[in-house]
Order: C-alpha cells, then sequence, then structure tokens
C-alpha cells in the first residue's frame, strides 16, 4: 500500500530526489541516459519504495532500450540504496523496487485516439456541408400549426362537441351535481363547519 501519511511523502520525494541526481553523478552507465524518474510512493512502514521510471527511447528500438535500462537498474539497486540511506539520513533504508511508468506510453495511445476522432468530426463536417434532408426540412408537427385530417370544417367539429352532453358524464354514475356536492362536503370539513 502506498504511503498516505505526511512522513512517507517527504521520504518518498528525498528518495526521489537522490536516485534522479545519483544516476547522473555516481552512475556512469550509458543504459541508463535517457531515463528519467516520474514519481516514487513509498509504504506507510518505510519498508518499500516504489520508484517508476521512464525512458525517451529512439523509434523502432524501445523496447531494446528499455529491458537494458531495466537491467542497469537492477544492477544498481544496491548502490542506490546505499545512497540513499546515506543521504537521506534513514534509520531504515526502504528496499527499492523499480517499476516502468506505463502513464507516458498511455498517454500517447489516447492522443492518437483522439487525433482519429478530431479526423473522424472533419470528415463528418465536411460531409454535413453538402447533405440534403430526404424529406422535409423540419418533419415534425409544431403545437402552433392545426391539424387539418382530424376535423375538416368547423361543422363536424361542432356536431362531435355535440354529441358530449352532461347526460354521457352522468349515464357513468358521475354527475355534475355529484361532483358540486363533493366539493362542497370538503371545503366544509376543511373549515370545520358541518
Amino acid at each position: 500500500m502506498a504511503g498516505t501519511n505526511p512522513r512517507a511523502a517527504r521520504v518518498a520525494a528525498l528518495i526521489q530526489r537522490v536516485i534522479a541526481s545519483s544516476m547522473e553523478a555516481q552512475l556512469h552507465d550509458k543504459r541508463l541516459a535517457s531515463v528519467t524518474i516520474t514519481d516514487v510512493r513509498v509504504t506507510n512502514d518505510l519498508q518499500i519504495a516504489k520508484v517508476y521510471w521512464t525512458q525517451l527511447g529512439h523509434d523502432g528500438r524501445e523496447q531494446g532500450e528499455r529491458k537494458r535500462a531495466k537491467q542497469a537498474l537492477d544492477q544498481a539497486k544496491g548502490r542506490l540504496r546505499s545512497l540513499v540511506g546515506s543521504k537521506a539520513g534513514l534509520r531504515l533504508t526502504p528496499q527499492l523496487q523499480f517499476i516502468y511508468d506505463e502513464v507516458l506510453s498511455e498517454a500517447h495511445e489516447i492522443e492518437d485516439i483522439l487525433a482519429v476522432a478530431h479526423k473522424r468530426d472533419e470528415e463528418i463536417a465536411k460531409a454535413r456541408e453538402t447533405a440534403q434532408y430526404a424529406g422535409d426540412a423540419d418533419p415534425y408537427k409544431h403545437p402552433e400549426e392545426r391539424d387539418d385530417d382530424e376535423f375538416d370544417d368547423d361543422d363536424e367539429y361542432d356536431e362531435y362537441a355535440d354529441d358530449l352532453d352532461d347526460d354521457d358524464v352522468e349515464g357513468n354514475g358521475i354527475g355534475v351535481e355529484t361532483l358540486e356536492d363533493d366539493a362542497e362536503n370538503a371545503a366544509d370539513e376543511a373549515t370545520g363547519d358541518r
């Protein structure tokens, strides 16, 4: 578990500075020339320090250079640990674990995906410029427009409305008088008048 306490964070920052400066000044290994220490995480008990590193390689030779750099770091692990112990002044020097940081390579992959998506968006925008509607430009009915298909003229609508009279409502068991009585009873109950 990575350290969450402030002391582990301070020790991690110190280890990162010591290793980065020692790789240039103390270790004269050409395999580590383009290695960068990106992050160090120390467990809360200060026993293990995970050192994340990355490398800028040449096109086509990244895998081989990464493998050689990993071997060089593993070989220099003991020397780097003793340098960390002497410069940090810790009672117990954490074990160093070197882990290749995949963040940069994943970031390049994400950039490539975004570039492809941007190119597709540009192609779609170009296709939209010359596109034409398959039907009407605005196929939707708007509420302010009246649908003339339902009632051809006002006479048919008036006949339809005349067919709906109070008898139909009362025939369903709900009369106008019943609704008015219910409303008066509800008002009386609310005011306390009975």
